[in-house]
C-alpha cells in the first residue's frame, strides 16, 4: 500500500513548468488534493547543481527557493535520511545515477509510489506511475 506519490526530478520539472507533457492520467492523480505529493530533497539537490551549471536555466526559481515553489501546487518535501543513503548505496542494482538511486530508496523506504517515465526503474523494487 503506498503512503504516497514521489516525483522524479524531470517530473517535477514537468509538473511545475510543462504540465502538458505528463498524461491527463498523472496530472489528475498527483492534482487531487486528497493525493500527498512528495518533492526530494534529492531533486532540490540535482536542479540547484545542474542550474548552477547552465543547465536548467527556465528552473532558476525552483533552484533558489525549492520550498516555497514546491509549495505552491502543495507538495510536501521529503528530506533525506541516513538511512534513505544508506540504502541507494547498498541498492545491488546496475543502475549508477546517484540522484535515481537516492529516490529508489527512498521510494522504497517510505513506500511511496514513483512518478517518473523512466521504465528502468520497473526492475528496481518501486512502483512507478507514469
Amino acid at each position: 500500500m503506498s503512503d504516497g506519490y514521489l516525483l522524479d526530478t524531470h517530473a517535477l520539472l514537468w509538473v511545475i513548468y510543462t504540465p502538458e507533457r505528463l498524461r491527463e492520467e498523472v496530472r489528475a492523480a498527483i492534482g487531487d488534493s486528497d493525493t500527498i505529493v512528495y518533492a526530494s530533497a534529492i531533486s532540490a539537490y540535482e536542479i540547484a547543481l545542474k542550474h548552477g551549471s547552465g543547465r536548467l536555466g527556465f528552473a532558476e526559481p525552483l533552484a533558489r527557493d525549492f520550498l516555497k515553489e514546491i509549495a505552491v501546487p502543495g507538495f510536501l518535501p521529503l528530506p533525506l535520511t541516513a538511512e534513505h543513503a544508506r540504502l541507494a548505496g547498498a541498492l545491488q542494482i546496475p543502475h549508477r545515477d546517484p540522484f535515481d538511486r537516492m529516490l529508489i530508496a527512498q521510494a522504497q523506504i517510505e513506500q511511496l509510489v514513483l512518478v517518473s517515465n523512466e521504465t528502468l526503474f520497473d526492475r528496481f523494487g518501486v512502483i512507478r506511475f507514469w
